[in-house]
């Protein structure tokens, strides 16, 4: 589209233009109390300019305002509907929501109305990652990178699927591709650190040092390359290091995003006290699914590859539309899922059930059973139950303090409660406290499946865990390493090996873990 920006100043003067790009040097820099501040005047004297609108958008989905952000950028699209950036700001304000399949459709409008838009091209595929639509997404990152060479991010995603598809050599030479070209890229660094099958050298070390304290990293890159060099220094035996990587990436993470501990318990509280009245209604509706949730770190994605290499199950991923379809309806109602859920009929349980089934149809093309193994699910077990009554649920449970450790190890996005040792044990209490009660409650529909017990006697767990989903033994599952299929989680490459017999970390930090075992009640690491 020639001359776009400028034709989006039109109407300004040449003080409200300068303003309009103070805002977006602001937004860039994700400072929106100060874009905020300078639009205001704009807001006054041009309520209905595009732009303004635009920016306006953006700033409230900064502020989490998504529904406001939504409206006002629809109202700028209404001025502006044929100009590519409105439907990529529209996009990414979507995806921010939650909302990931308008946000894809506003995505790929983008790049239909300007097919040389990288940008346009690489938030699609990083959406439809998201969404586990990963030939679709491989598609769109080699038209980003195709486009623009030096879209590290788009490569970098890129080196991600091919890890996923169990090409470790070839994501190995992307990574490092990206890094000769910026090695202060994070994301590189962190997906060397997570192939699992790269040992760093010394001098790596120090080349992760200097990547740590590179003027041209943003925050992201930091907070990567923080846990990159902490998995580098624990290779080394420098524990001590190690950990104190991590709390420096930490702090970093925690400038951006503070997670309410308190907060999101009464969340949990009041999603377990609404269920506990809510019956799980009959019927064949969610036959064929199952469920497996835990918390990261948990064996939750061995637990899918051995359901995987059974030939009736298909392995979907960590599939966002249960979440989705419950944050459709809070919208619809304007109520948060606790305070909905104790007034569904059954007629509104089996619409939202039907719409999970309808929203996953293609994974049952292949074969007639699926694994949906977001590990956040656990939240929703009391939903799923009245939503799908006849899935399965298997949550995935590992010892606390190897379950906590390997989540502050890990560089978890989007899960801010692993960034101190008091919001990850509050976390695991959240998590202990609704995994017992659905135990106790949906004693046929829902099983636990415990790590360590899987490696004591792993025939008899796998005979149960195939017993729990209604599923005949098949000897595949016990060489589950053998089954080939893309795995995106942090555990990709450990489930193509053979199981290990002992998989603790704990260990090797002896009593520098004590703040952590203090935090979970348990003792210290001297009377153990």
């Amino acid at each position: 589209m020639p001359n776009a920006a400028g034709s989006r100043l039109l109407g300004l003067d040449a003080a409200a233009t300068q303003r309009v790009m103070a805002v977006a040097q602001a937004l860039d820099g994700g400072r929106a109390g100060e874009a905020g501040d300078l639009l205001v005047p704009l807001l006054q004297r041009h309520p209905g300019h595009a732009e303004v609108l635009r920016l306006h958008a953006g700033i409230l989905s900064l502020f989490g305002a998504h529904d406001d952000a939504i409206a006002a950028m629809h109202q700028a699209l209404a001025r502006r509907p044929e100009d590519p950036l409105y439907h990529n700001t529209l996009g990414s304000i979507l995806a921010t929501a939650g909302r990931y399949d308008e946000a894809a459709e506003a995505f790929a409008q983008a790049a239909r109305l300007k097919p040389d838009l990288a940008g346009a091209w690489y938030n699609l595929g990083v959406l439809l990652v998201r969404s586990m639509r990963n030939d679709e997404a491989a598609e769109a990152l080699r038209k980003a990178v195709a486009l623009e060479p030096g879209n590290f991010g788009a490569r970098i995603q890129l080196a991600d699927l091919l890890r996923a598809e169990n090409h470790a050599d070839a994501a190995n030479a992307e990574y490092r591709a990206v890094l000769a070209q910026a090695p202060f890229a994070g994301m590189a660094w962190w997906g060397l650190a997570d192939l699992r099958t790269h040992r760093f050298s010394e001098s790596e070390v120090r080349e992760l040092e200097a990547a740590a304290n590179d003027p041209r990293a943003s925050s992201r890159d930091a907070i990567a390359t923080g846990f990159a060099l902490a998995r580098a220094l624990d290779q080394h035996g420098r524990y001590a290091e190690s950990l104190a990587a991590i709390e420096r990436a930490n702090v970093i993470a925690r400038r951006h995003t503070q997670w309410d501990a308190r907060g999101f318990s009464a969340s949990v509280a009041a999603i377990e006290s609404a269920f506990a009245t809510v019956p799980a209604s009959d019927g064949n509706l969610g036959k064929g699914i199952v469920f497996v949730a835990s918390l990261p770190r948990s064996g939750s994605t061995l637990i899918e590859q051995i359901l995987a290499s059974h030939p009736q199950v298909e392995g979907a991923g960590e599939l966002p539309d249960l979440p989705l379809v419950i944050n459709e309806e809070s919208r619809r109602r304007g109520a948060p899922l606790q305070q909905w859920a104790v007034g569904c009929g059954k007629d509104d349980w089996q619409r939202l059930g039907t719409r999970y089934i309808e929203r996953t149809a293609r994974w049952r093309q292949r074969r007639p059973v699926f694994v949906d193994k977001l590990p956040s699910n656990w939240y929703y077990v009391g939903a799923i139950r009245a939503m799908l009554p006849a899935a399965r649920i298997i949550l995935a449970r590992r010892d606390p303090l190897e379950t906590c450790f390997s989540c502050y190890r890990q560089m978890l996005e989007n899960n801010e409660y692993t960034r101190t040792y008091p919001d990850l044990a509050a976390h695991w209490r959240d998590f202990d406290r609704i995994a017992r009660g659905a135990l106790a409650q949906h004693p046929t529909h829902v099983h636990e499946c415990v790590h360590e017990r899987l490696l004591a006697d792993t025939e008899t767990e796998i005979r149960r865990l195939l017993a729990a989903c209604d599923l005949p033994f098949d000897p595949a599952c016990l060489d589950f390493h053998r089954t080939e299929r893309q795995v995106r989680s942090p555990s990709a490459m450990q489930v193509r090996e053979p199981l290990q017999q002992d998989t603790r970390h704990s260990l090797r930090y002896g009593a520098l873990l004590d703040p952590l075992r203090a935090e979970l009640g348990l003792p210290p690491f001297a009377a153990t």
